[in-house]
């Protein structure tokens, strides 16, 4: 399957838990339900993956995670935040580059729409 063929299951997967739970509730909230989801879709995923920093040729395990991880190729990071801010943006951006994935999702779920909230993101690797 293909980056894009995974984020369209995904971000459908997404869309369902916005419209059952709503904006409002905790980032972990939302982390839950989906990881729920995209397990029933049959995709294989991860979640809180940590995502070590390799400095030259040291390894640090500096306590980065990834929220989800979908079928080892696309990254998603959830957030139920006021605004995405470009802080956000870089954070998803550096994840792709750490774990060397092409595509990174940052989902905003506390908007009354979540495509409004919704940022594709990719690694030029």
């Amino acid at each position: 399957m293909t980056e894009n063929e995974i984020s369209k299951k995904i971000i459908g997967c997404a869309i369902e838990v916005h419209k059952a739970l709503g904006p409002g509730l905790l980032e972990n909230a939302y982390l839950e339900c989906l990881f729920y989801e995209l397990k029933k879709a049959g995709l294989k995923v991860e979640k809180q993956k940590p995502l070590p920093l390799i400095y030259k040729e040291v390894k640090l395990d500096a306590g980065y995670r990834i929220d989800i991880l979908v079928e080892s190729k696309v990254v998603i990071e959830l957030k139920s935040v006021e605004a995405i801010n470009d802080i956000h943006i870089a954070q998803v951006l550096t994840y792709l580059k750490l774990s060397e994935c092409k595509l990174g999702l940052l989902m905003n779920f506390n908007v009354l729409r979540l495509v409004d909230g919704l940022k594709r993101l990719v690694n030029n690797l």
